[in-house]
């Protein structure tokens, strides 16, 4: 067995993490080490392609653009052809339909608990460095309406069939962190011993298990109801949306069991959250105003406000007295809003609240002119890259 490599900033927390599971806290450390083995490759070998030419043969290959296929790269079309041909013996499509109608069901008490919860909790780890010193907390309005987005196509029926929606944008994603990881690499303010690999393994194992499991737990605790086959179809849904996003199987979830595992033993062995954190977590709460199209001050205050007591509530007090929020009480925050979604699904009905549902996470979505948008940053800092 290789010898382990313990980044610096994970050793104090690897020796607390190894003695309540030794073989996941090793798992997980060993994964900081990796970033995408596949697709890594593949973008350093194409690296010194103009920007230009990368995103039109990146746009080729995703949407399967048969006639401009033969101007692709080798090494690229290669990396396609293997995609193409191989998908994972647990995928199964028809396990994906019971959480998309519990999704359509309770999508505005998801979203708010995606939001408040699953998003700022993912800041937690060293993944917020990666974001945070390639600037993009200057895009993080941008980012939300994104991550919305990739929520509402993951669930929309047949969303991660391999033509649609979905599928590609989770794809997108995983093309974007491996151009960030190519970007930070040689970035000499990037600190491999102390920090491992950016947007490494680990954190996109850690993070799809916010995405999964912590999501259908805040859900619940906003007030939507999920059956136990419901339960297991959006955590089918989020595991094959992060082997799409390109996370090793070495480190992702097969159960909803381990996904919280994985969650718990990351947690230990991740060091505590960094300015970063707290940076990127307090940005995006600011932002949901901006986001949900709240013009008056005073009820983008409201919102906010709102918005800090949800989230202290969903991820404990710990965490938020560490992402610095404002001092609150969560003391009937959930049960008082739990009420209130209740009373107006009451007097709107369900097949109203549907399409309400459907309609406000469309708004809070970005939505290109030309479909999806498969721009690349091409240098680290946000000000000095083209527009993406």
């Amino acid at each position: 067995m290789s010898a382990l490599i313990v980044p610096q900033a994970y050793r104090a927390g690897y020796a607390l993490a190894e003695k309540k599971n030794r073989e996941l806290a090793r798992r997980y450390v060993t994964h900081t080490m990796v970033g995408d083995p596949e697709l890594d490759p593949v973008l350093e070998e194409l690296a010194d392609l103009p920007s230009q030419k990368f995103h039109q043969y990146l746009y080729t290959c995703i949407e399967q653009v048969e006639k401009d296929m033969h101007q692709v790269p080798q090494v690229l079309r290669d990396f396609f052809d293997d995609l193409e041909n191989s998908s994972p013996q647990w995928l199964d499509h028809k396990a994906f339909r019971p959480g998309v109608r519990a999704f359509y069901a309770n999508a505005d008490l998801v979203l708010v608990a995606f939001v408040t919860g699953v998003l700022v909790e993912g800041f937690s780890t060293l993944i917020s460095k990666s974001f945070n010193m390639t600037d993009r907390v200057k895009k993080t309005e941008r980012r939300l309406m994104q991550n919305n987005r990739q929520l509402l196509e993951i669930f929309y029926p047949h969303g991660l069939e391999r033509s649609n929606e979905g599928w590609k944008l989770s794809f997108r994603v995983r093309v974007v962190h491996a151009r960030v990881r190519q970007l930070l690499n040689v970035y000499d303010e990037w600190d491999l011993d102390s920090w491992g690999i950016p947007i490494s393994a680990a954190h996109l194992g850690y993070a799809i298990c916010t995405f999964s499991q912590s999501l259908l737990t805040y859900s619940q605790k906003v007030g939507a109801n999920f059956s136990e086959s419901e339960q297991q179809s959006i955590m089918d849904i989020w595991r094959y949306t992060g082997y799409v996003m390109g996370i090793p199987e070495t480190i992702l979830y097969t159960s909803r069991e381990e996904a919280k595992e994985i969650k718990e033993i990351g947690f230990l062995c991740e060091p505590s959250p960094t300015v970063d954190s707290v940076e990127m977590a307090n940005n995006l709460i600011q932002s949901i105003p901006k986001v949900a199209r709240i013009d008056d001050p005073r009820e983008q205050k409201k919102t906010v406000d709102l918005a800090y007591r949800l989230s202290r509530a969903l991820i404990g007090n710990k965490l938020a007295n560490d992402f610095k929020y404002p001092r609150s009480s969560k003391f009937l925050t959930l049960k008082a809003f739990r009420w209130k979604q209740y009373r107006q699904k009451l007097s709107r009905g369900s097949e109203g609240v549907r399409f309400e549902n459907f309609d406000k996470l469309v708004s809070m979505s970005v939505y290109e002119k030309m479909g999806v948008d498969y721009r690349l940053q091409d240098a680290v800092q946000y000000d000095k890259s083209s527009e993406w």
